[in-house]
């Protein structure tokens, strides 16, 4: 059986002594209302492993882009200065 985590997003990417450290934070509750983001997990990778989990990612990105899940933006090309 595989261990399987939420988080809500990534909250900080650090690069020390060639390790990439990526933080895996999730919203915690708090009384006020205010909820706010915590670190829940921390993943350590090799540069190589996390340049393939970014391409990894981008392949999903794409696939998300042809199923029609996600849109991307379109970016105005810059224009010349006269």
């Amino acid at each position: 059986m595989v261990a399987e985590m939420f988080a809500d997003g990534v909250g900080r990417v650090d690069f020390v002594s060639g390790v990439v450290r990526i933080e895996l934070v999730s919203l915690e509750p708090a009384e006020s209302g205010q909820g706010k983001m915590e670190v829940r997990q921390r993943i350590a990778m090799p540069v190589d492993g996390f340049l393939h989990s970014l391409n990894t990612m981008g392949d999903l990105v794409n696939k998300l882009v042809e199923a029609g899940v996600l849109k991307r933006n379109e970016q105005n090309a810059p224009t010349a200065k006269k």
